[in-house]
Order: C-alpha cells, then structure tokens, then sequence
C-alpha cells in the first residue's frame, strides 16, 4: 500500500477528524472508505452505460431486421389490461367510503 500526503485547511481536518472519531475510525480508513466507494461507484456507472451500449446495439440491429412495416404502441403492452379490470361498479370500494353502518 502507497502513502498519499493530502494538503487541506486545518478547519476542515479537525472536522474530518471528528466525523472519523464519530465513525469509530481512524481518519486515514475514513478516507480511504470514502475513495474506495467513489471509484465503485464509478465502475457501476462505465459498467451500466456499456450494458446501455450494447443493449441499444442490439435493438438497432433486430429492428434493421425486422419487419418495419408494423412499429410497437405503447397501447400494445396494456391490450390485454382491459380485459382484467372491473368496470367501477364491479370492484368493491376499497377506501370504505359508501359502507352502510
């Protein structure tokens, strides 16, 4: 493992020492937790947007295949919704509002 010397006002260390001491840790695990989770953080996003890349890829690619005289409706993925829901007077009234006491 490096050393790394970090320059920074003594304002902000005393409270980055507070904020490790409140953590139960020491300040040098503090920042290192803090670097640690940062560059994570920036390897879930590369890897998120190649998935993006490769996922629109392979969209263009089966829509250049495909058979472009039909395109998908936002209506198509709700066709058969209707089918299963009840008319208002079907359902009971869920709120309670109209019961009879």
């Amino acid at each position: 493992m490096k050393n790394v010397t970090l320059a920074m006002d003594e304002a902000l260390l005393e409270k980055a020492r507070g904020l490790a001491g409140h953590c139960e840790t020491t300040l040098n695990a503090h920042i290192h937790s803090l670097l640690a989770h940062e560059v994570e953080q920036e390897d879930r996003i590369a890897w998120a947007k190649a998935g993006m890349e490769r996922l629109m890829d392979e969209a263009a690619k089966r829509s250049d295949s495909a058979d472009t005289s039909y395109r998908w409706d936002r209506r198509d993925a709700h066709a058969d919704r209707e089918d299963r829901l009840l008319s208002r007077h079907e359902r009971p009234d869920l709120r309670g509002f109209g019961e009879k006491s």
